[in-house]
């Protein structure tokens, strides 16, 4: 098994098995989002208090979702990279943070898109999901402000690393706001201790959807790793050899 991590977190090895995985992720992960997109702008019924309004927690709970999930792969990777010097893992890190600032402005502006007839306002100051999901945002921003900022790739994995675990904090306060503070959010609704409390007509297409967006953010996380691989690995010998193979070789 250690046998098998360490190939795998091999630079060169990454570079040419990472666009299989990639494809692997990308097709049923569009499928899935295709169903979940029909059925839930098309199919499902509905709500009874929001009416069609609600049909936007196909775009908005997936993107939240992965605004989290993108910000943890990002902090782990970079504690992978810090304890065990694994150069993958700060190229996976640095490589999370551009999709994950992506999903958490689509979570923020859908957000908002949805509580202004919910809520009569595009944004709530005063709500603590809301602020703490910006300042996720901000966090994005600024891990990758501090990566520009320095040269030396070295210290700026090891800088934006530690940044990086700082705002796990912010990830886990932006999870239980609604349980701790007063918000304008509803509590949980798929995980809710008695079961899902939504019509299976609902349901289902969401879970597509965050099934199908999970799939697609993977997708995309090989593919950006890996060039992002190929730019750190650029003055090395297999990356000249690659480049210097003929066609089909390489």
């Amino acid at each position: 098994m250690w046998k098998w991590f360490h190939q795998l977190a091999s630079p060169p090895h990454f570079y040419r098995i990472a666009p299989i995985f990639s494809a692997v992720l990308l097709l049923p992960g569009l499928a899935l989002i295709a169903y979940g997109v029909y059925s839930g702008l098309f199919l499902a019924p509905m709500d009874y208090q929001q009416g069609d309004a609600f049909r936007i927690i196909y775009i908005h709970v997936p993107s939240a979702y992965l605004s989290m999930m993108a910000y943890m792969i990002m902090a782990v990777a970079g504690g992978i990279g810090l304890i065990w010097r694994m150069k993958l893992a700060h190229a996976v890190a640095a490589s999370a943070a551009p999709l994950g600032a992506w999903f958490t402005f689509l979570a923020l502006a859908t957000g908002s898109i949805w509580g202004r007839p919910m809520w009569g306002t595009w944004w709530e100051w005063a709500d603590p999901r809301m602020m703490s999901e910006l300042i996720l945002l901000f966090f994005y921003f600024g891990y990758m402000a501090l990566r520009g900022a320095i040269d030396d790739t070295a210290k700026a994995d090891k800088a934006a690393a530690v940044l990086a675990l700082v705002g796990v904090v912010n990830v886990i306060i932006v999870h239980y706001s609604v349980e701790w503070w007063s918000s304008l959010h509803q509590g949980q609704t798929i995980m809710a201790k008695d079961g899902p409390a939504m019509d299976p007509a609902m349901l289902y297409p969401l879970l597509a959807n965050i099934f199908g967006f999970t799939l697609l953010f993977g997708s995309l996380l090989l593919r950006r790793t890996r060039t992002e691989v190929l730019f750190r690995e650029r003055r090395t010998r297999w990356v000249k050899e690659m480049i210097l193979a003929p066609e089909g070789q390489s």
